[in-house]
């Protein structure tokens, strides 16, 4: 991407006032997309963003600066302007010793962009037609379609000089049902770390058929009951439970803040002993997978909480080294203009011994939740509101009626303590995207069914 001679002299450039750390982030993005909306292709696009971050550090102290020009010049100008921000003042020359890294890189099948706009188009075409046919209740369908290749290069002060190439691929299909009920909607993604060659693996025909039978089942739903309640959690869609209501306080600079209720706790029990929450940068072509973080470091497995007890927090290299941690691979940007920060990558429950056949069978009364949507958690309580996408009474120990209109209240370490069962059946759920502090970045996550002794259900029903 670019000279590792030149990126040593910004380096240089960068310290040259006495910088304690200096940092090149490069990025070149291609993106392509389309969307089709009521039979007709809305939008067709494609996108190229490249360019350098470059971040000193004096102290607590850091300057950072960015720039889309990739000249030398424009790399010495960005790496003056981020030592300026962190300390002012003239010095002398510090070199920078760059020895590349040697990392295993991702192996794409077929790359997106060599595939034709008309054959990417199809899909969307095939996906609108199959949902319209479920049934005439059917009254809408959107389909998208987006992939992204994302070269980057990291080098800093320590000597680190490492490159990644990234290529993501992303389907979707939503539909809207009109009925007595008014109108109800269903929705069905895809994405994987991959090429064209998701659409070897996934059917777009078999998501917009999912998508719309979601959409008729609702029809007939009742409203979701009020109060507290058994809850059983089904396989992958439950996963964006564990990502909002602990992950995010397992951060390390939450926990520097002292604003996570995890804060101070490792060693403690935090969690049924059932539990067992991991963070995982390497699960082979899941949407938060990556050879390395946005800071260089190796992308890896870490476990956060074993058998109920907190074992570690999430680390990018800044709070890593003022704390004397290892780094755990969690330093994560959305762009080349923004500065690194600790952030999850695939997060996921790991298997119990349970049946999921048993769980519901055992489970008298309570809600079968098939798919959480989106919702809002308070790190520092942990307190969180969740919508239910998808969810069903369970009657005498059988999943029985869809619901609609219902959100889940709780708190996320009391959720962690009333896990009762969980089951052997481990599914990612679908991909997603997080935000933190106006950063958006691909994330993973996943749940076996499991099933939580109570929690709180905020239906319409009286």
């Amino acid at each position: 991407m670019i000279e590792p001679a030149v990126v040593s002299r910004a380096l240089g450039v960068a310290l040259k006032t006495g910088g304690d750390f200096a940092e090149v982030f490069v990025e070149d993005k291609r993106s392509s997309s389309a969307r089709l909306d009521d039979g007709r292709i809305e939008e067709l696009g494609s996108g190229r963003d490249r360019g350098a971050g470059i971040r000193v550090v004096v102290g607590d102290t850091t300057g950072f600066a960015h720039t889309a020009d990739l000249s030398e010049q424009g790399l010495t100008a960005a790496a003056e302007a981020a030592a300026a921000a962190a300390r002012g003042g003239g010095g002398g020359v510090r070199t920078v010793d760059l020895t590349p890294r040697v990392v295993s890189s991702q192996v794409v099948g077929t790359r997106p962009e060599e595939v034709g706009k008309a054959t990417k188009v199809e899909l969307l075409r095939r996906a609108d037609e199959v949902a319209r046919a479920q049934g005439g209740a059917i009254s809408q369908v959107s389909a998208s379609y987006g992939d992204s290749r994302r070269r980057i290069l990291v080098a800093n002060s320590d000597g680190l000089l490492a490159e990644d190439d990234q290529t993501r691929t992303l389907f979707v299909v939503g539909a809207v049902a009109s009925g007595d009920a008014g109108m109800q909607t269903g929705r069905r993604s895809v994405g994987h770390t991959m090429g064209f060659e998701l659409f070897d693996r996934y059917q777009v025909e078999d998501l917009a058929r999912e998508a719309a039978d979601q959409a008729l089942t609702k029809l007939a739903a009742r409203p979701a009951p009020s109060g507290s309640l058994p809850v059983v959690i089904g396989r992958g869609g439950g996963g964006v439970l564990f990502h909002e209501a602990c992950g995010h306080g397992l951060e390390a600079d939450h926990i520097q803040k002292n604003v996570s209720v995890f804060a101070g706790r490792v060693g403690e029990q935090v969690a049924s002993p059932l539990v067992t929450l991991v963070d995982d940068g390497t699960v082979a072509n899941e949407w938060g997978t990556f050879a390395i973080d946005d800071e260089g470091t190796v992308a890896q497995r870490n476990v956060l909480i074993e058998d109920g007890v907190l074992t570690d927090y999430m680390w990018d290299r800044l709070r890593a080294r003022k704390e004397g941690r290892d780094l755990s691979g969690n330093g994560r940007r959305q762009s080349y203009k923004h500065l690194p920060m600790v952030r999850m990558t695939n997060t996921y429950l790991l298997n119990g011994a349970g049946s999921a056949d048993d769980i519901v069978a055992d489970t008298p009364n309570g809600v079968y939740v098939a798919q959480l949507g989106g919702g809002q958690v308070n790190t520092a309580t942990g307190d969180f509101v969740f919508g239910m996408t998808e969810a069903y009474l369970i009657e005498d120990g059988r999943i029985t009626e869809p619901l609609r209109q219902g959100n889940l209240i709780g708190n996320g370490p009391k959720v962690l303590e009333l896990i009762d069962a969980v089951a052997d059946d481990f599914e990612f759920g679908p991909p997603g995207t997080c935000g933190k502090d106006g950063q958006g970045v691909p994330v993973g996550d996943g749940v076996p069914t499991l099933r939580v002794s109570e929690l709180t259900i905020g239906g319409t029903a009286a």
